[in-house]
């Protein structure tokens, strides 16, 4: 396999998934531009960025709500945190932070009240899990899901359990959106938030809040560089959390292929109008793909770079845009089910064409 066809992304960081223990693991994260639909601007009456941040203010009335997670297991203890997701007392958290979990314990605030926790569901392909706690303490309210993506340089306020030190805040800005981890298993986590407010090991699973206490996503990783740090998003969130709770797991859908993003050598070799889409360049010969979409027919070196030419450049799917791999990961994560019929819109030899594909559910890795 040539270089190029091992990632489905290029400019790449290494960070470290933030549960302070032993669960701790690396992840890596896609530098692509940021790209946003019209379905994900924020509205006229949106306020994240003219609303002021008051972090006292905002720590006062969410810390309650924000728990630490104490998981022991076969290779030890390790801690992590969480937030209250709703009034029946589940909690959100980490897949990573109580993967292998024997027991788990939480507490709430700073030196709040204790409760045992049991795992409901976790997915480990978006880093996401779901606790259940007996008897919330009263204090303890769920915390409101942002419905809008944050617009980058909207203030952000971290709060969890970094290093064990309980009930602590940081706060930043929103400074970067659209981009996407890859986990240590393997899978893409699409529509991750990118932070500078400080989040460390510990902090795994805790809530990024907006000016007006949303949550915009959960503390997931932070890069080796500092100030930079990743959130899985409030959208991801509302997606996976829901079905965790139902059956304690997530169906993924999965079309098979893995993409390239269209760089300049790519459209000059392809002979594209404009430099834009998700070049194929590997397709799973026993997924929904195959025979359906076509790989690239030779490799050809423009600029000094190696790229693909002659197979199929995805341009859109279902009428919506694919200007990167982002675009299409973050639409198949949000949009789509296994079994639904996608309609891709590809360039394939000069022309564009729609092909309907029907998506599986992705099988384990």
């Amino acid at each position: 396999m040539d270089r190029w066809t091992s990632k489905l992304f290029v400019g790449v960081v290494v960070v470290a998934v933030l549960c302070s223990g032993l669960t701790a693991g690396f992840l890596i994260t896609t530098g692509t531009v940021p790209t946003a639909s019209p379905v994900d601007e924020p509205s006229e009456s949106d306020e994240f960025n003219d609303q002021p941040i008051d972090s006292e203010a905002l720590y006062a009335e969410t810390i309650d709500s924000v728990v630490t997670v104490y998981v022991a297991g076969q290779e030890g203890s390790s801690s992590g945190s969480g937030f209250v997701y709703d009034d029946t007392g589940h909690l959100v958290t980490n897949h990573h932070v109580i993967a292998g979990a024997q027991s788990v314990e939480v507490r709430f605030g700073t030196r709040g009240e204790w409760r045992t926790a049991t795992v409901v569901g976790s997915d480990p392909r978006s880093d996401l899990a779901v606790l259940s706690v007996d008897n919330l303490p009263s204090t303890a309210t769920p915390l409101a899901m942002t419905d809008h993506q944050p617009p980058q340089g909207a203030p952000a306020v971290a709060i969890g359990s970094p290093l064990r030190l309980e009930g602590t805040v940081t706060t930043g800005t929103v400074s970067g959106v659209d981009r996407s981890l890859q986990l240590p298993s393997g899978p893409l986590v699409p529509d991750v938030i990118q932070t500078d407010a400080a989040i460390n090991p510990g902090n795994s699973g805790g809530p990024l809040l907006g000016a007006d206490g949303r949550v915009i996503g959960v503390n997931t990783a932070r890069a080796s560089a500092d100030n930079i740090g990743f959130v899985v998003s409030a959208a991801m969130v509302d997606r996976v959390v829901p079905s965790l709770i139902e059956t304690g797991s997530h169906s993924h859908p999965y079309l098979g292929i893995e993409t390239r993003t269209v760089v300049p050598a790519i459209a000059t070799a392809n002979d594209l109008d404009t430099i834009s889409g998700a070049a194929i360049v590997s397709i799973d010969e026993t997924g929904p793909a195959a025979g359906r979409l076509q790989l690239y027919t030779r490799v050809e070196t423009v600029d000094g770079q190696r790229v693909p030419v002659g197979g199929d450049i995805i341009v859109g799917v279902d009428e919506t845009p694919v200007e990167n791999d982002h675009d299409l990961l973050r639409y198949l994560a949000l949009e789509t089910v296994p079994g639904e019929t996608v309609s891709m819109s590809v360039i394939r030899e000069g022309q564009q064409q729609t092909v309907e594909i029907s998506l599986d559910e992705r099988p384990p890795s």
